[in-house]
């Protein structure tokens, strides 16, 4: 990744982390650990390795982002209206009645939004569909799912890994914000996991591990990604739950906690910001 694309990015997520925060404090609500942590993956997608925007949403031959953690739904609208889904002004009604914006994403109601989730796990095999219905019919686009490392104690995790291996789904890049944190504790507390990077090569997958707060590391991974002919690929992003923001950074409180008055003006001073 060229030096003046690395440096856009970077401005991008510290906007969008400073966004984020301003519209978790003003509604009291939402989810800012989780979204934090999956800034730099989301904003890597949507404004360099995707081929998507407003223009062409409805040509299939676009790729498609799931965000199956769907509790992240904060990074990912912010992304949307960045890239101009709908304005920048509508985020103020994130979880508020009537919003086209919700606690989780919204396909029917959300301009931009691939697939509704929010239940974890439901969101992965939706976007296995995605990716072979595309290779069935000779579509030239990738599908992109992002999963929750919380969300692979589910079951059904693992079912759409045996069939993406069994039905060589290589347009599928599924991307693992791998903060090691769940809701209400760590996931060694919560459910250990094990050599999740062995699983998934017992499954089958491509896997790569990247450091998940560096776009050109995140990008670097999805070009080998595409190179991978015969199977499906996983990349491994070892991120920070409340990635940017010290007292956040690795406490499951922060999940889905209001963020009062005081840490907000802390948290904004934190990213540079004015509260």
């Amino acid at each position: 990744m060229e030096k003046e694309k690395k440096e856009y990015l970077d401005s991008l997520c510290l906007e969008f982390r400073k966004t984020l925060i301003k519209t978790l404090h003003a509604i009291q609500t939402g989810h800012p650990g989780g979204s934090l942590s999956v800034c730099e993956i989301l904003t890597d997608l949507y404004f360099n390795d995707a081929n998507i925007s407003p223009e062409n949403i409805n040509d299939r031959s676009r790729d498609k982002i799931i965000l199956c953690k769907g509790h992240a739904a904060p990074m990912l609208y912010i992304n949307l209206a960045k890239k101009g889904f709908f304005p920048m002004e509508e985020l103020k009604t994130l979880r508020q009645i009537n919003s086209r914006l919700q606690g989780h994403p919204c396909t029917k109601e959300t301009p931009g939004v691939e697939a509704s989730t929010g239940p974890l796990g439901a969101g992965y095999p939706l976007a296995l569909g995605v990716a072979l219905a595309d290779m069935h019919d000779g579509i030239d686009a990738y599908t992109y799912a992002i999963l929750g490392d919380g969300e692979i104690n589910e079951g059904v995790v693992w079912e759409t890994a045996m069939n993406a291996s069994k039905f060589h789904a290589n347009r599928l890049i599924t991307i693992l914000d791998w903060n090691g944190v769940q809701l209400d504790g760590t996931n060694e507390e919560i459910m250990p996991m094990g050599d999740v990077a062995l699983k998934f090569k017992a499954f089958g997958y491509n896997t790569i591990e990247v450091d998940g707060h560096d776009v050109s590391a995140i990008s670097a991974a999805i070009e080998v990604a595409k190179t991978c002919k015969d199977r499906p690929t996983i990349i491994l992003a070892h991120t920070v739950k409340g990635k940017g923001i010290s007292f956040m950074e690795g406490d499951h409180s922060w999940h889905g906690k209001a963020i009062d008055d005081a840490h907000y003006e802390q948290a904004m001073k934190e990213l540079g910001g004015e509260a």
